[in-house]
């Protein structure tokens, strides 16, 4: 049975950092590229940040660049993505993605708050 489990959302004033983590069963981790995405309410869900599958590549959206950063552990079946810099804008909740060819699975997500 495949799961993605995230953790580490919480609210968080301007300025600060989080570390998310998803933790992942059920498939073979290492083959899969994992990505974060975020969805703000009444906003399309949108793609922050991938890593490919041996993690030598990674992208960014734009809005991110410099302050989040996407890495992973293919011992721990974990990705992480450390946010810095927080702004209110990065308010949503976060999910994690594996995609493989047709293959793509999503996480429950995990709400990341920031305000004063």
């Amino acid at each position: 049975q495949v799961q993605l489990v995230e953790s580490g959302g919480a609210l968080v004033q301007p300025g600060g950092s989080l570390r998310l983590s998803c933790a992942a069963s059920g498939f073979t981790f290492s083959r899969y590229v994992m990505s974060w995405y975020r969805q703000a309410p009444g906003a399309e869900r949108e793609l922050v940040a991938a890593i490919t599958s041996a993690g030598g590549r990674t992208s960014y959206t734009d809005s991110v660049k410099g302050r989040f950063t996407i890495s992973r552990d293919n011992t721990k079946n974990t990705v992480y993505l450390q946010m810095n810099s927080l702004k209110p804008e990065d308010t949503a909740v976060y999910y994690c993605n594996a995609h493989r060819y047709e293959d793509d699975y999503w996480g429950q997500g995990t709400q990341v708050t920031v305000s004063s």
